[in-house]
């Protein structure tokens, strides 16, 4: 029987490229996002190079009754769901404490924490009537090390740490694994939306070295979800090879 995986935040960066790898190894794909637009084009470019099916569905995580909405109607042949990928997420803006901006907060709380839960609250009914499933929950090193004017993105990611160990220990009865995934720097459309628009600061971020891709995220998301039934790993950093935490990183040039 083929597997199906749900990938929040589909659209663009590792949510994206999650969508081809497992659709690449034979998975039928839920893509959820708020922009329609491009999940058609994930839908028609995946669905045109694998031989797989697609499930658009378009929401925001942010909205309760929207994401249980969604995915209450699914279809009975989407309903058994293997996977589920809390990928949605976004820093906004880079100001000290003070001076920050109260909306983005709000924002990136509503996203990053209250999204996770949502979905994954919606989604657990099915897996539990399964007996199985996996979710994989997409933190990052910006959790486990706070730097300066990271504020309350850092503390939304250390919640996805927290929460991915509860619910790691909350589900031990129903055979659910939960693997909370923590990447470094990757160049996405994620330092745009944090820089709101400015691509120059944006791509400096990145000058002198080669940060992770989102494929490099990928291809770690989908091994994880390789190993024997009784294996999970529960908690993984992965950084590229020129950074050894948050604020060590070694740049070959200028």
């Amino acid at each position: 029987m083929t597997k199906i995986v749900l990938i929040t935040g589909a659209t663009a960066g590792f949510g994206e490229a999650c969508a081809e790898k497992f659709a690449k190894n034979g998975y039928d794909v839920i893509i959820t996002g708020r922009r329609g637009d491009k999940l058609n084009e994930v839908k028609q470019k995946t669905e045109s190079s694998y031989s797989v099916r697609v499930l658009p569905l378009q929401f925001d995580v942010q909205q309760k009754t929207a994401v249980f909405d969604a995915i209450n109607s699914l279809p009975a042949e989407w309903r058994g769901i293997d996977v589920l990928i809390n990928n949605a997420g976004l820093a906004l803006g880079r100001d000290l404490f003070d001076q920050a901006n109260m909306d983005d907060w709000e924002t990136m709380i509503d996203t990053n924490v209250k999204g996770l839960l949502y979905v994954s609250k919606a989604v657990l009914p099915l897996m539990i009537e399964k007996g199985n499933g996996h979710i994989i929950n997409l933190g990052s090193v910006a959790g486990k090390e706070i730097y300066e004017r990271g504020n309350v993105y850092c503390a939304t990611k250390a919640a996805v740490q927290a929460l991915s160990k509860s619910m790691r220990i909350d589900l031990l009865p129903h055979r659910i694994k939960v693997t909370a995934v923590h990447p470094g720097a990757a160049e996405t459309e994620f330092g745009l939306v944090r820089f709101k628009g400015n691509a120059e600061a944006a791509n400096k971020v990145y000058q002198g070295y080669q940060p992770l891709s989102a494929k490099d995220v990928a291809d770690i998301i989908f091994y994880c979800t390789t190993l024997p039934p009784h294996v999970c790993i529960n908690d993984l950093d992965v950084t590229c090879l020129a950074q050894a935490t948050v604020n060590n990183v070694y740049r070959s040039e200028p």
